[in-house]
């Protein structure tokens, strides 16, 4: 409540009745109360459902974004295939020209996905295989430690910070 109603003093006029006054001013000072009250009332529903509202729209931007990557991970994972056979391709001795012009596009292939967000999932020979980032088809004879990665059969992606597919692997086993 107002400073300014409490410190009012009230003067009884010429005609007298300042008993009326006192009761006008204190059931003015009850509705004023009761004014601010449904005041704050209103001004903190307001408030959360302006939270609620922000919220709202922070929570549908994130389920837009999932939605998209989503989107987005199922079409990399159709285009993966041909990355694959970019490799095939150039694992059959082609004449050094078409090499080229097949590395160049491939490259300009990867540089596209890798704008939206795919990485390779790196993979050396002699690392320990980790069953999140490497699938093992196999094992085959080699100077690596057994259970050891041997060889990299297919390359593996992730697509923003999740395995798209695990690179496949073959295993070291001891010689026999």
């Amino acid at each position: 409540m107002s400073d300014d109603l409490q410190e009012i003093e009230i003067l009884p006029d010429e005609e007298g009745d300042p008993p009326d006054l006192q009761k006008k001013i204190k059931k003015l000072k009850k509705d004023l109360d009761e004014c601010e009250k449904v005041r704050k009332e209103y001004l903190d529903g307001w408030q959360r459902a302006k939270a609620d509202h922000i919220n709202y729209r922070n929570d549908e931007g994130k389920r837009f974004e999932d939605m998209a990557r989503f989107v987005t991970a199922g079409l990399i994972q159709e285009i993966l295939p041909v990355l694959d056979s970019f490799d095939l391709a150039l694992g059959h001795g082609l004449s050094p020209d078409v090499e080229k012009g097949i590395l160049l596009i491939r490259s300009q292939f990867e540089d596209i996905l890798k704008k939206r967000g795919l990485k390779q999932i790196e993979v050396e020979t002699g690392e320990e295989f980790n069953p999140e980032r490497h699938e093992s088809i196999g094992e085959i004879e080699s100077d690596a430690p057994p259970g050891k990665i041997a060889e990299v059969v297919q390359r593996g992606f992730i697509f923003h910070d999740r395995i798209l597919r695990p690179a496949r692997v073959r295993l070291a086993r001891v010689r026999s």
